[in-house]
């Protein structure tokens, strides 16, 4: 039945996956390459078929209680004066949404205590080679010994280890999109509570992140840029990039900036999908940002792991645990629903590329026809489909 499964990844699709996965049957292993539970990060969304995902978990309560609150969009100007305001909680009432904003860390927690003692933990490890053959995956790692594994999946991210082993460079699966981000703490007195603060300047952006359910700040940048050359573990490198890309930027970003390149949970990368042919090699499949991240312009990352999560185990536990069948069902059924999330990207909201698409971008914001037009939107959307039933052991919430 291919019982035994590594996953790589400890965030968000590996132990949504082991969830499932230990609930019908299966023994999931999930190794991390961080020494615990990766606490940081930045806000993400639990949306549309998340939210069931969630509700079948039973951890949907928690994740109401660990919301970040956070109400909407406020653009300043150098002076720091609001000159448009966007309420976006207002706006997905209109709309009739039922999402939730959520710290990653905390999402990341509420998944990891829900399977702590149903699933197997591995921290401070990491695959360094994989061999399959016709009846498993022997898999050698950086630290612990050599284990035999039924199949593996990759969930580690953009820059997915099991994806450059099972598939090759990462070269050939990501899709640049023109800009580069970074993200650190922030001092909570520079920004106002339950607002996003957004300053821009001309193809770059900078925002202070202010969550009404936690005491500290994040800040967050974003650039135009051609591709950078550089090692994405190098973070010395990276510092030096923002540096640049921000020194002579005003408003309160010289005291952000000195803030985020003294955080040693500074975290930077280009703005990228990634985009394969294929998720799956063989015994070897991918979930989550390693299959198809969308990109933090899309705001969808944690939507598309809960999701992709909950349908390849469903898959892999109607097919008795035949992964050719499973994993050819789970792409085919998920594929045009990732590539939806991949084409709504909100770049011209974030960082306008001239001074006259930021004056655009604000007097658009300042208009209540948009409210208005969310409101209708929604009605005239259709529902948000049902999530495909697997069974009672795949799902029903536990009792």
């Amino acid at each position: 039945m291919n019982r035994r499964i590594l996953i790589s990844g400890a965030s968000i699709a590996g132990p949504a996956l082991a969830f499932w996965l230990a609930r019908i049957g299966f023994s999931p292993t999930v190794v991390e390459r961080a020494p615990r539970l990766r606490e940081g990060g930045n806000g993400v969304d639990v949306r549309g078929q998340a939210v069931h995902v969630a509700e079948r978990m039973g951890i949907l309560p928690l994740v109401r209680a660990a919301a970040a609150d956070v109400v909407g969009l406020s653009f300043v100007d150098g002076a720091n004066r609001s000159v448009a305001r966007l309420d976006l909680r207002a706006i997905q009432r209109r709309a009739g949404d039922a999402d939730v904003e959520i710290m990653r860390g905390d999402l990341a927690a509420i998944l990891h205590e829900a399977t702590r003692n149903d699933v197997e933990y591995v921290f401070d490890d990491s695959i360094r080679r994989m061999d399959q053959d016709d009846d498993g995956v022997t898999v050698t790692f950086e630290r612990g010994p050599t284990r035999r594994f039924d199949l593996v999946v990759g969930a580690d991210g953009t820059h997915s280890t099991v994806r450059r082993l099972a598939f090759g460079p990462e070269s050939g699966f990501l899709t640049y999109l023109g800009h580069h981000f970074a993200f650190a703490e922030a001092d909570p007195g520079l920004g106002e509570k339950r607002w996003v603060t957004l300053y821009n300047l001309p193809g770059r952006a900078v925002s202070i992140y202010r969550s009404g359910n936690h005491p500290g700040a994040k800040v967050h940048f974003m650039f135009r840029s051609r591709p950078l050359t550089y090692d994405h573990r190098d973070v010395e490198r990276q510092k030096r990039l923002l540096h640049e890309a921000f020194a002579d930027a005003l408003w309160l970003v010289p005291e952000l900036l000195a803030g985020a390149l003294a955080d040693p949970d500074f975290y930077f990368d280009s703005l990228s999908q990634v985009r394969m042919p294929s998720w799956s090699s063989g015994r070897v499949v991918l979930a989550g940002d390693a299959a198809h991240c969308a990109s933090p312009a899309a705001g969808a990352g944690a939507t598309l792991s809960l999701v992709g999560a909950y349908r390849l185990a469903g898959e892999l536990s109607s097919a008795a645990g035949d992964h050719r069948v499973a994993f050819h069902r789970y792409e085919q059924g998920y594929r045009k629903t990732v590539e939806r999330h991949q084409s709504n990207l909100f770049l011209g909201l974030l960082a306008p590329k001239s001074r006259p698409g930021i004056w655009a971008r604000n007097t658009m914001a300042r208009l209540p026809i948009l409210g208005a037009l969310a409101g209708v939107e929604g009605r005239l959307q259709p529902r948000t489909p049902a999530l495909p039933d697997y069974g009672p052991a795949a799902g029903s919430p536990r009792t």
